[in-house]
């Protein structure tokens, strides 16, 4: 097996499950200093046979081709978990170029070379790719429509308790410091898992018949302001720490879905996890329009960047903090 972003939170926890299942495992990192924290930290090996034994580290980024090529040949990977992406809300609403590069266009040659090495991408999606109106959502979004196009497995998940940036990192920084607490909006609800069950549906995800689009069988999403009290008892009692309210970042949604209302879940043979019943997009048209995103990100062009992704996700509402980057650059912006 193959995982990409292996340094992240996400992808370091699957690969310590991976490993201690018994399966040989290969740890792509684009980040010298993740991978060399990973493998410093790392179980040291009790024999040839050992789980420790059975894992490669690897240095680079899964839009190498040629790197991609060699994985292959030397290796052999049936299924490639793709946790590699860039994940930051705000930032990524600044950022568009960037996101459109890691999100898609890296996802785009891993599928491809997947599928024509008869291997399967499993792909680490997030609520957010539902009726987005971020640009972390929308690419995510393209980024489910690749992996289903070639074959391939999508897990769309909520936020993952105890991931780097996670909102409980984050409170559990501002508590530490005395607060305040900052909540964007007092109406904020998420769903959350921890970090075992995010590994535990990834794993679920990867025996799924394929292609196919898959969410966590979750009750109900929880008040942001809520976790932040509940965290402000447990880890400063006898303390009052202030909560105060922002307002939401460029990007941000009041709450989240698992799946949007023109979509349908039915059940899987994973007892945790619903198939959702998605609209397959013609292969003709989501490679005119990869290739005019494409064009665009060649031109560094952040205004076709957006009328490219409104093109391939109408449901996209870009936010008025990417819709102004846009008009620096051009005055034809989707709205």
């Amino acid at each position: 097996m193959l995982v990409t972003g292996a340094g992240g939170s996400i992808g370091s926890a699957l690969a310590l499950r991976i490993t201690a299942l018994g399966f040989p495992t290969l740890l792509l990192e684009a980040s010298e200093g993740r991978l060399s924290r990973l493998k410093s930290t790392w179980p040291a090996a009790s024999g040839p046979d050992s789980p420790a034994a059975c894992v490669s580290f690897i240095l680079g980024c899964a839009s190498n081709c040629e790197l991609l090529d060699e994985v292959f040949a030397e290796h052999a990977p049936g299924v490639i978990f793709h946790a590699a992406a860039h994940k930051h809300v705000p930032l990524l609403e600044e950022q568009p170029l960037a996101a459109v590069a890691n999100n898609i266009f890296v996802t785009e040659k891993l599928a491809r070379k997947a599928a024509a090495h008869g291997a399967r991408v499993v792909l680490l999606s997030t609520d957010k790719a539902v009726d987005p109106v971020s640009v972390l959502g929308v690419t995510k979004r393209v980024a489910e429509l690749i992996v289903l196009a070639h074959g391939g497995t999508v897990l769309r998940l909520g936020n993952v308790l105890g991931s780097s940036g996670s909102v409980t990192e984050v409170f559990a920084q501002q508590i530490m410091h005395g607060g305040p607490i900052t909540l964007t909006d007092a109406r904020a609800r998420r769903y959350f898992l921890t970090m075992d069950e995010a590994v535990n549906l990834l794993l679920a995800a990867a025996i799924e018949s394929w292609p196919a689009l898959l969410v966590p069988l979750l009750p109900s999403s929880h008040s942001i302001f809520d976790l932040a009290a509940y965290l402000s008892r447990e880890l400063a009692p006898g303390r009052t720490i202030p909560i105060e309210h922002t307002g939401l970042r460029p990007g941000d949604k009041v709450s989240e879905r698992l799946w949007s209302t023109t979509e349908s879940i039915e059940p899987s043979r994973a007892k945790n996890l619903a198939a959702v019943r998605f609209f397959r997009a013609a292969q003709s048209e989501l490679q005119s329009g990869l290739a005019a995103l494409q064009a665009a990100l060649d031109e560094r062009n952040a205004a076709l960047i957006l009328d490219g992704l409104c093109a391939l996700v109408p449901e996209y509402r870009p936010s008025p903090t990417a819709l102004g980057l846009a008009r620096k650059s051009s005055s034809r912006v989707c709205v």
